[in-house]
């Protein structure tokens, strides 16, 4: 059973984007059976095109990738979410909704923060910024994904993802 991963940041331009990707990249790599998602709370309606180009030079498929908002996983047609990660400190302080857990009940979740790589001036430097930021979210996804999630109690996994972020 595919285990769904709900990544948000507040406008769902960059960060959750990158992280949609990587997730969804390395899990095809190794062969996980984890699908990512990402949206935002004021969803910008475009994606950033640092982070497409970011995530395209690292050869990861952004096919059909776009901004979205949370709404869209919160109803019965939702993918059942396992977890839901916040990557802005934003949309962390935010009171999310109640996202379709399936089965299991309401998802887990946790923050990994990253500063925004969209706040850099210049082009060099915020082609630079985003790729730092995409290389960390992407070590952290990884991390993710030598878990194993579809059999870990829900108390250990909430405290193997609390070390995640702390790491």
């Amino acid at each position: 059973m595919t285990t769904h991963v709900l990544i948000l940041c507040t406008h769902n331009s960059a960060r959750s984007v990158l992280a949609e990707g990587m997730l969804n990249h390395w899990a095809k790599k190794l062969g996980k059976d984890v699908q990512a998602h990402s949206a935002g709370s004021a969803p910008s309606g475009t994606v950033n095109p640092f982070a497409l180009e970011a995530l395209h030079l690292a050869g990861v498929d952004t096919h059909g990738v776009r901004s979205k908002s949370w709404d869209e996983f919160t109803g019965p047609d939702a993918p059942p979410l396992s977890l839901v990660i916040t990557v802005c400190d934003s949309a962390a302080g935010e009171t999310c909704p109640l996202f379709y857990g399936g089965k299991a009940g309401e998802p887990l979740k946790v923050h990994w923060g990253y500063p925004d790589p969209s706040d850099t001036r210049g082009d060099a430097a915020k082609r630079r910024a985003f790729e730092l930021t995409r290389q960390a979210i992407g070590y952290r996804m990884l991390q993710l994904l030598h878990l194993p999630i579809a059999t870990m109690s829900k108390p250990r996994l909430q405290q193997a993802l609390a070390e995640i972020a702390a790491s």
